[in-house]
């Protein structure tokens, strides 16, 4: 068949192979290019060991802190709020203990098999190298909120993810440049980071060229059902019609979901960071600052330094400022952090209020699959992703069950 994929973003360079690993025809449409938008300057992290929803009892213990400052690791715009305010209810909606048992429930399974997937995809195509297996640190900056993150580590546990708690003398041990307030941290060996988010998704977006796929810079700007195709309507007049359609337009995705009938609550959380000179923070492993809303990464093309969540939708000006406040917040634990310039970058994490993805055919026309709505985890679970879209291009069973990425569950949660 032929198969067109809409975003050549970290999701849609691996839809296409799993595209191509069932022998179909692929063409990739994006208006920028692969790693064009958000794929572009994330963190790094393959976060599997993650298994908690963003909508938990950990983050609402945290929002009024963080809501007081301004720059602080979650910021509101004041003119987006009357935008934000169904988010923000079926947010709320997801923290109810039913809801939030059900969606980590679903989260799990996502991360669970997230890096086997990514071990296969780098295997097949000989880009193992784009994997870096240093492990990951999280650290705290107190012994109280230490000892609340027991229960999440006895789960991680519990789930197969090695952790090891270790005490102040010992993270200084493992990290001797975080000579600052560290109360303790947790070792997760098998944590894992990317060469760098761009670099991997461009090896991949050449990749998938090289084995057949034509890449063409447009935008989309409809999908039409017809008869015999679905046909893709561009921003140039051109039309592209295909047997089966990939929407993976990340935070952009939202337009076109709507005109196949299905109306996603997706939004964008806003993020920040900087990229400093490799070897500025002097840390072997990516690190994860507890409570801080912040995470390091010693990527190959230097270190990146991000995080917060900022709602403020497609449209406004970054505030760079919040860099400046994740940097002061960082001089905490690396007080020899000198004062230097670095790249600064903000993207759009597509974000659902459940904290899941939508993976699923649409409402009006199932020969259309939507991948997007992957929040932080993006990079992390774009090889399993792809794994179920293709399944649903050739009808088959899915490697997981697809009810909980449903388009429609918003509709059955009211």
């Amino acid at each position: 068949m032929k198969i067109v994929i809409l975003g050549a973003g970290i999701v849609g360079t691996c839809a296409a192979h799993a595209a191509l690993d069932a022998g179909h025809d692929v063409v990739i449409l994006d208006r920028d290019g692969p790693a064009g938008g958000t794929s572009q300057g994330n963190a790094g992290w393959i976060a599997h060991i993650d298994i908690e929803p963003l909508a938990s009892p950990k983050v609402w213990r945290m929002i009024p802190r963080w809501l007081v400052d301004p720059l602080g690791p979650l910021a509101i715009r004041p003119a987006y709020l009357p935008k934000l305010a169904p988010w923000l209810w079926r947010f709320l909606a997801a923290s109810r203990p039913g809801a939030l048992a059900a969606n980590a429930r679903a989260l799990i399974a996502l991360q669970l098999a997230a890096l086997p997937a990514w071990e296969r995809r780098l295997e097949t195509l000989g880009l193992t190298r784009h994997l870096h297996r240093s492990g990951c640190l999280s650290v705290w900056p107190d012994a109280g909120a230490l000892a609340a993150a027991a229960p999440v580590i006895a789960r991680q546990q519990e789930f197969g993810i090695p952790v090891e708690v270790l005490d102040q003398a010992q993270v200084r041990a493992l990290e001797p440049a975080l000579s600052g307030e560290i109360a303790g941290g947790a070792l997760y060996a098998t944590g894992c980071h990317v060469s760098d988010p761009r670099h991997i998704t461009v090896a991949l977006a050449a990749s998938a060229v090289e084995r057949g796929a034509r890449l063409v810079r447009e935008e989309a700007v409809a999908p039409v059902p017809g008869p015999d195709a679905v046909t893709i309507r561009c921003g140039s007049g051109e039309n592209h019609d295909a047997d089966r359609v990939v929407l993976a337009l990340g935070a952009w995705s939202r337009p076109l979901a709507a005109m196949l009938g299905d109306h996603v609550p997706l939004d964008t959380e806003r993020g920040y960071n900087i990229t400093l000179p490799r070897g500025t923070l002097g840390l072997q492993r990516p690190v994860n600052f507890e409570t801080q809303g912040f995470v390091t990464t010693p990527l190959d093309t230097g270190d990146r330094v991000g995080g917060a969540v900022e709602f403020g939708g497609l449209n406004a000006p970054p505030n760079y400022a919040r860099v400046d406040a994740i940097l002061a917040r960082l001089r905490r634990f690396l007080p020899h952090l000198p004062e230097m310039p670095g790249t600064r970058w903000m993207g759009f994490r597509p974000s659902i209020p459940d904290s899941l993805p939508v993976i699923g055919t649409a409402r009006r026309d199932p020969r259309v699959i939507l991948a997007f709505g992957h929040g932080h985890y993006g990079l992390t679970q774009a090889a399993v992703t792809a794994e179920m879209v293709l399944a649903l291009i050739d009808g088959k069973p899915p490697p997981l069950d697809l009810a909980p990425y449903s388009p429609r569950r918003f509709e059955r949660n009211g």
